[in-house]
């Protein structure tokens, strides 16, 4: 097994961040990532992957800190957690995630949350792997969207989704609303590029809201502050593909079908 290794402020600047490696066009979202981790690092967050130019890696942190609509006091939330390619079934996903399990413990956590769809949401973990590791559902929204935990503490509180996400509408009624932060290089550039002309190639009214602080994104209207996008007030998809012209009225028609 190939060694792991965690970023942290002196590293960053020199090491990749496994997101968009190839991805030129993303160059600016993926420096903003990088730069939204270097704060981030000082919250306790941690970004941890494999010694190779490869997409396995975990992202994890106080989920009091956490840019996620939830409340879970002394736990750990896992964001992006990815293992990808010839790394799939060779170990790596349960290695890295004892790793967070490991850290939980060692730092007196009651446990681990983490936000996932009902069914597979684009850019979120994989509900059923979770479940089979030990997690399990504590709360689910009628967007989609599943709240899992793995208790340390047996007599621990459990986590909960904040008020905004409950009725997995935003405020804006018009048209197409997007909600998304940096801790994604993807979002940013498709967000303020492709969407723009997507949305104006239809004739749609097109609000873009950046989640710039960890306030805003604990009171977002969707728990995937990664990118969320609204139809009409209502919450539609995580997929940022669906931001491209060609694929905005393949995903769309799949949903309101």
């Amino acid at each position: 097994m190939e060694q792991l290794i965690d970023l942290n402020t002196e590293n960053i600047s020199a090491e990749h961040i496994c997101c968009a490696i190839s991805d030129k066009k993303c160059s600016d979202s993926y420096q903003a990532k990088k730069d939204w981790l270097t704060k981030e690092f000082n919250n306790g967050y941690v970004f941890r992957r494999i010694n190779q130019r490869a997409k396995v890696f975990i992202e994890y942190g106080p989920a009091e800190k956490s840019w996620i609509p939830i409340k879970a006091s002394n736990y750990l939330n896992i964001n992006c957690f990815w293992v990808s390619g010839k790394f799939k079934k060779n170990g790596y996903g349960k290695a890295l995630l004892k790793t967070a399990i490991d850290d939980a413990k060692s730092q007196g956590k009651d446990g681990l949350v983490t936000v996932v769809g009902t069914k597979k949401f684009h850019f979120m973990s994989d509900t059923k792997w979770f479940l089979k590791q030990g997690f399990e559902e504590v709360e689910r929204i009628s967007s989609g969207f599943s709240l899992l935990a793995k208790k340390i503490s047996p007599n621990a509180e459990l986590p909960k989704f904040n008020e905004s996400v409950k009725s997995g509408e935003c405020s804006e009624k018009n048209g197409i609303v997007v909600y998304y932060s940096n801790r994604c290089p993807f979002a940013e550039f498709h967000a303020k590029n492709s969407l723009i002309e997507t949305a104006k190639n239809r004739n749609i009214p097109l609000k873009i809201i950046k989640l710039e602080t960890m306030k805003q994104a604990q009171s977002a209207p969707s728990p995937a502050t990664i990118f969320s996008l609204f139809y009409n007030g209502k919450f539609m998809t995580t997929d940022i593909s669906v931001c491209m012209d060609t694929r905005y009225d393949k995903v769309m028609s799949k949903i309101l079908k």
